[in-house]
């Protein structure tokens, strides 16, 4: 492959590749940092096959789009013809400014990487609620997770795995933790109905730490947009701010949530105070309404290429229940 991506890239780039280092992340992509012969190093992200080619530009605009505004957005490489995208020698692939030194957030939040990250993100929904897909508008909170869907999501998990037998104990664990997480739906029902209505408007649409980038406790980038399309500001938040391993791994979390949310607010002024207090509901409510990575084994095996993806999605799995309980808990449902 790394030929045909090394090819791709002389054919469509203005640039000779002199080395290529296949980098260890993504789940949906294949990436390397490409050096070229005039000491220049760049990211390319190698969509693999079957990858929506059109929702990808979607992606990369709205990521131009956010990085036009000021936001700490990688600025993509555009090929010889003004393209996004890439395509030849059957490679489909896009080239990136490379953030280099930097770390994602999966370490966890703390400290001054609280306030960092809240004005960062604040920066960028204020810049995307801008977005001509659609102006923030307000919705019922009770429609931000269709739980009959998750119902049959976890009755049909629950239902497979106890068909196949469960020898392996991590899936014997996630026939327990789904098990749980049915009955709690409920709950969750009830939490978002108490809820008022919340804004949805225009998000990075995966804001998870993987795609949080920092050098120190500084943001260094944001990345790996999703296409433009309104989602519950509560959640986009959520998703960085009760990241599983940051809950678990300090009981603090919750005094330090604050810190986040006011560097949010003075970043995004206009943010309305209801968001910004359904965040841990609308991250509890999102979690426990999710089979992944619960359903991961079975339904998705070829997303575990290794021993070490493997154990790094079940420490995510634990984590992943761990903390929905924990901020369950916290909600006092």
């Amino acid at each position: 492959m790394d030929e045909g991506v090394m090819r791709a890239i002389e054919a469509c780039y203005p640039l000779h590749v002199v080395a290529l280092s296949r980098v260890d992340a993504g789940t949906a992509s294949d990436n390397f940092v490409v050096s070229s012969d005039a000491g220049e190093r760049w990211f390319a992200k190698v969509y693999r096959a079957g990858a929506d080619i059109e929702a990808a530009e979607g992606a990369i605009a709205l990521s131009s789009f956010a990085r036009a505004g000021g936001s700490r957005v990688p600025a993509v490489h555009l090929t010889g013809g003004g393209e996004v995208v890439a395509r030849a020698a059957g490679v489909a692939l896009s080239l990136w400014e490379l953030v280099d030194d930097a770390v994602t957030a999966e370490g966890g939040l703390v400290g001054q990487r609280w306030k960092s990250v809240g004005r960062e993100v604040g920066l960028l929904h204020r810049r995307l609620a801008l977005h001509p897909v659609g102006a923030p508008a307000l919705r019922p909170a009770s429609a931000f997770v269709d739980l009959a869907a998750a119902a049959g999501a976890y009755d049909r998990l629950i239902a497979a795995y106890r068909r196949g037998g469960t020898a392996d104990p991590y899936q014997e664990w996630a026939l327990e933790a789904a098990t749980v997480r049915r009955g709690l739906l409920p709950e969750v029902g009830a939490l978002l109905e108490r809820l008022p209505e919340l804004t949805v408007q225009v998000v990075h649409g995966d804001l998870a730490a993987p795609n949080v980038l920092l050098r120190g406790d500084d943001v260094a980038a944001i990345i790996d947009f999703q296409p433009p399309r309104p989602a519950y500001l509560a959640w986009e938040i959520a998703r960085i701010a009760c990241d599983p391993r940051t809950v678990v791994a300090d009981d603090s979390w919750i005094e330090s949530l604050p810190l986040l949310l006011d560097a949010y607010r003075e970043a995004y002024p206009a943010v309305r105070d209801e968001d910004l207090d359904a965040v841990v509901a609308l991250g509890c409510a999102y979690t426990l309404a999710s089979t992944y990575p619960l359903a991961e084994p079975l339904v998705a095996p070829a997303v575990v290429r290794s021993e070490h993806a493997e154990m790094s999605l079940q420490r995510y799995g634990r984590a992943r229940h761990d903390a929905a309980l924990l901020m369950l808990e916290h909600l006092g449902t």
